[in-house]
């Protein structure tokens, strides 16, 4: 089996899209992460929804998570309103980490020790200049484990 074999079109934004839609489309299609593309076309990144998450949930919040039991439940329920009008380029992380990216030929192997290895809910696959789409855990799992 090959990367080939299990990667499917993917929804992919861009540095400049709104934080907000991008959390949308994650919530609406049941999404681990999304593929950030840059001017070419080509992966910029693998953004893990919870990055996403680190912009609406307050710093205070994330340092202390006591500091959020004391937070009333209307206020704690509207928090991904932080996200304002702040892009998915400020949810990118400030070193940037090895690429989540393959080729259609690698194994199975490959592609679970490169999820495994970067930390990535998904995998980018990219044909020389072109994005193929992805293959996501999900999809991994399920074709790797027996039946």
């Amino acid at each position: 089996m090959h990367a080939r074999d299990l990667v499917s079109g993917f929804p992919t934004v861009t540095a400049d899209t709104p934080a907000v839609e991008a959390a949308r489309l994650l919530a609406e299609r049941d999404l681990p992460g999304l593929i950030v593309l840059d001017g070419d076309g080509l992966p910029l990144c693998v953004l893990p929804g919870t990055q996403v998450l680190r912009l609406a949930v307050p710093r205070y919040c994330q340092d202390d998570p006591a500091l959020a039991r004391v937070i009333d439940e209307d206020q704690a329920d509207a928090f991904v309103r932080g996200l304002g009008a702040r892009t998915v380029g400020e949810c990118l992380p400030e070193q940037p980490r090895e690429l989540p990216i393959t080729d259609p030929d690698a194994t199975l192997l490959e592609v679970a020790a490169l999820m495994a290895r970067t930390k990535s809910p998904l995998v980018a696959v990219v044909d020389g200049d072109r994005l193929l789409g992805a293959i996501t855990l999900k999809a991994l799992l399920n074709r790797a484990l027996p039946a």
